[in-house]
């Protein structure tokens, strides 16, 4: 069993603009376990939100490969690594390698059944009116993601764009970006503008606000959440959580968040980051039973990889076995 890692780049379809950063390049990094025979693949993105960088992530990777080859199984990893980008890596070239070795889907495995679901298509931070135009271009598309979080504007911003596109189902990201001198000027904006759901209005560590305020449009935790363990302190502060592997350390963990989630009452979108469709895939596991689907990485690229996952318009479709799972 020979763990190795490698790091890879793909051009953004334009500039991808989110309150933190604005990027042209998506940057991931694909784990891989072989016995020779069968090859297991897994892909990640290294966030620096959370301190973490390619470079980084690759290393960790690649510190695992004598335990791994020693024969480290997928629950003994969740002890091994802290939930992450690289453990997300690992798990999922776990998952991959044993359904090719067994000849399994993965589905299969677990329980599940993966088919066809309706992703939100991102829409960048700009300036209202150019907002307004991009959203307008994806009028077709009937659930879309906004990003917001500028210290001022983005009640405009929201206004402009539900102007732009008064049928689509609009989901708002502030991705960390109010504070609570905006906060309920910004949330008064999205309940004008008939928004499902916000996510992250506040920096997670000054979230706490969130409790003591009505929510006329439910509030998605991202930043706040991350493995199982957080969900139960989020309650009366959020309404929903966005599951991510790379924020869960895998799929091995992610299918806890899930099953946590609904077992305290807590909606569940099941998001991304910019990835290729590798990274997507395993997330299709999970997307079916979801109340939003946000897996739409792969539409941010200029190109995908070889074999990726099918989309037509916002439908996304399960993986083919050789791609993943």
């Amino acid at each position: 069993m020979q763990l190795t890692a490698r790091a890879e780049e793909f051009p953004i379809a334009g500039v991808f603009s989110i309150s933190r950063e604005r990027r042209t390049i998506a940057r991931v990094v694909v784990a891989m376990i072989t016995d020779g025979t069968f090859t297991g693949r897994g892909e990640s993105v290294p966030y620096p939100r959370y301190g973490e960088s390619v470079e980084g992530v690759v290393g960790d990777i690649e510190a695992m490969a004598e335990k791994v080859a020693a024969g480290l199984t997928r629950e003994e990893l969740q002890e091994a690594m802290e939930a992450g980008a690289a453990r997300n890596a690992i798990d999922l070239a776990m998952w991959d390698f044993e359904a090719k070795r067994s000849g399994q889907r993965v589905a299969d495995m677990v329980g599940r059944t993966m088919s066809p679901v309706t992703t939100a298509y991102t829409i960048g931070l700009g300036e209202p009116d150019e907002m307004a135009e991009t959203a307008a271009a994806a009028s077709e598309r009937p659930l879309l993601k906004i990003k917001l979080g500028r210290p001022t504007g983005d009640d405009k911003r929201i206004a402009a764009v539900r102007a732009a596109v008064p049928n689509a189902t609009l989901i708002v990201d502030a991705n960390e970006g109010w504070s609570e001198n905006n906060l309920l000027i910004n949330m008064s904006a999205c309940a004008a503008a008939k928004v499902a759901m916000i996510e992250q209005p506040l920096p997670s560590r000054r979230d706490g606000a969130l409790a003591t305020i009505s929510h006329p449009v439910p509030i998605c935790a991202d930043e706040s959440v991350h493995t199982s363990k957080d969900l139960a302190a989020l309650k009366g502060r959020y309404d929903a959580v966005n599951i991510k592997l790379d924020k869960t350390g895998g799929l091995t963990e992610a299918l806890k968040a899930v099953a946590e989630a609904e077992r305290v009452g807590l909606k569940v979108m099941v998001g991304c980051m910019v990835s290729t469709s590798l990274g997507i895939a395993p997330a299709m596991l999970l997307a079916p039973g979801a109340d939003y689907a946000d897996v739409d990485g792969p539409l941010m690229l200029a190109n995908d990889r070889d074999g990726g996952l099918t989309f037509d318009g916002s439908t996304v479709y399960p993986p083919s076995p050789e791609l993943w799972g």
